[in-house]
């Protein structure tokens, strides 16, 4: 009898993967605390300054640094979002099953992004 291919990740295998997910989603939940409170210690300026010229200097290198914060925490709250997801998948037992092909997405490729939705293949058709 020939063995079928996997159709989907073992319940074993997806606890697994749950694990690393959960891992993953709690340092980059605090990564995203420090954000959000960098980018509120910065909205405090100290409006205590009585140097226009200094302060002037003083915020147009603020804007620049504010503004990268915010795209960090973006790029941040992104990838909470899709380890989130990616625990939604994993309770539906779709986790690791390429959106484009229907194939199981390799376990090393997963290890590495979690959140994965694509397998290599797919990802080398979508940039070529």
């Amino acid at each position: 009898m020939a063995e079928t291919e996997k159709t989907r990740y073992s319940d074993a295998e997806l606890e697994e993967f749950r694990a690393i997910i959960n891992s993953k989603l709690e340092e980059a939940k605090v990564d995203l605390e420090l954000l959000n409170s960098t980018m509120s210690l910065k909205d405090n300026n100290g409006t205590d300054d009585t140097s226009p010229t200094f302060k002037l200097i003083e915020d147009g290198s603020d804007v620049l640094s504010r503004e990268e914060t915010a795209q960090l925490a973006a790029r941040q709250e992104k990838f909470v979002k899709s380890l989130n997801d990616a625990l939604i998948r994993i309770e539906n037992r779709t986790y690791g099953i390429c959106r484009v092909t229907g194939k199981l997405i390799s376990k090393d490729r997963l290890k590495i992004v979690p959140h994965a939705t694509l397998s290599i293949e797919a990802k080398r058709q979508q940039q070529s």
